[in-house]
């Protein structure tokens, strides 16, 4: 009993495969040298194609079902076996079992930045990924040109090859394309169509079938992202003479806010605020000068103001007129003028000492 145990043991009576992983597009069915038995039964399940080799030669082809296996539906085998009339004794063959499900969510993307020519930025430099879906639509075809005998054959075995596919027509779509970098967003779905077209014929002769293709992101580089962050800021502020007035007014009132003091030290904070306000509208060249309003009369004197330890200005009569109204400049305010060998009190200056006369002294402390 012990002997027919052990002859039984040496044959294969039951074929089949679970697969327990998502990346398994080929798996051969290990028999560890045991012979499969005539009238073995074969478990094909769905999403499944089983292959039968002979001595390296494809033999026959089985769609998911349970198959008895036999001379009538294994003519391939048979006739490469020998088998005239029918056989009775356990034989040889290698089993491959095909995952034609499909694999999802497959990746690819661009090593290197590609060179475009944009009609707007001219040369650019762009990158790109996205993601696939393929199944297996040739079995033997698959096994013949990829797998060949790899007895486990995953998905990572073929994505390299495939991705420089995707990469190759999705460079080539985008060259003919001409679509401007700014407009790439509005049209992933046409370019995504494009490719998939050009794509599907390459895949079918690896024996796979391209069932979607994806772009789901064109980036730039950095650089070139920040630059155009930059022009859509100016984009959105619109009249650069009213904002520069704006932030010359936000700019005052943290001045004024943030005195470091109180009585003169206020007063010299809002001399610094026209001091930045007068710099900053200096700046803005002959494009931002006011609409209205004549040009300083010829010879007039403009002094500097010495403010929190700052210099300021410089500011004409009128406007030292108005500060010292306001309390921001007294007669011991230090001033310097183009010919002042260096800087003197504002009351010993013969064209600013009437500016203080009729103004009254600081109120004493509480």
């Amino acid at each position: 009993m012990g002997i027919l145990n052990k002859i039984k043991g040496e044959f294969i009576d039951i074929i089949e495969w679970l697969d327990p992983t998502n990346n398994t597009m080929v798996h051969r069915f290990e028999r560890y040298q045991n012979e499969i038995k005539h009238g073995a039964k074969l478990t094909v399940r769905e999403s499944q194609v089983a292959v039968f080799i002979n001595e390296g030669q494809l033999a026959d082809i089985f769609k998911p079902g349970m198959h008895t296996l036999s001379t009538e539906n294994l003519p391939i085998l048979s006739t490469l076996k020998g088998w005239k009339y029918g056989f009775n004794s356990p034989f040889l063959a290698e089993v491959y079992f095909v995952n034609t499900k499909q694999f999802t969510d497959l990746l690819w993307g661009t090593p290197n930045p590609i060179m475009l020519r944009d009609p707007e930025f001219g040369p650019i430099r762009i990158r790109a990924n996205g993601n696939y879906t393929m199944k297996i639509s040739d079995p033997a075809m698959f096994i013949k040109t990829i797998a060949g005998t790899d007895g486990n054959f995953t998905t990572e075995s073929i994505t390299n090859q495939l991705r420089n596919v995707a990469v190759t027509r999705f460079t080539d779509a985008i060259g003919e394309s001409k679509i401007p970098v700014l407009d790439m967003a509005s049209n992933f779905d046409e370019i995504s169509k494009f490719c998939e077209t050009k794509m599907k014929p390459e895949f079918m002769e690896y024996g796979i079938e391209l069932l979607k293709f994806l772009v789901a992101s064109i980036t730039l580089p950095e650089n070139v992202e920040a630059a155009l962050d930059k022009r859509s800021s100016m984009g959105i502020i619109g009249d650069m003479n009213k904002f520069t007035q704006f932030e010359i007014g936000q700019s005052m009132e943290a001045a004024a806010n943030n005195p470091a003091g109180g009585g003169a030290a206020a007063g010299m904070g809002m001399g610094m605020g026209f001091g930045m306000a007068n710099s900053m509208m200096g700046q803005m060249g002959q494009a931002q000068k006011p609409a209205a309003g004549p040009p300083p009369v010829p010879g007039a004197a403009s002094y500097f103001v010495a403010a929190g330890g700052q210099q300021t200005g410089p500011f004409d009569l009128n406007t030292l007129k108005q500060m010292a109204v306001q309390g921001q400049i007294n007669k011991d305010s230090l001033v310097w003028k183009e010919g002042m060998a260096q800087w003197s009190a504002a009351g010993a200056q013969p064209d600013l000492s009437n500016l203080f006369g009729a103004i009254p002294p600081p109120l004493p402390p509480k």
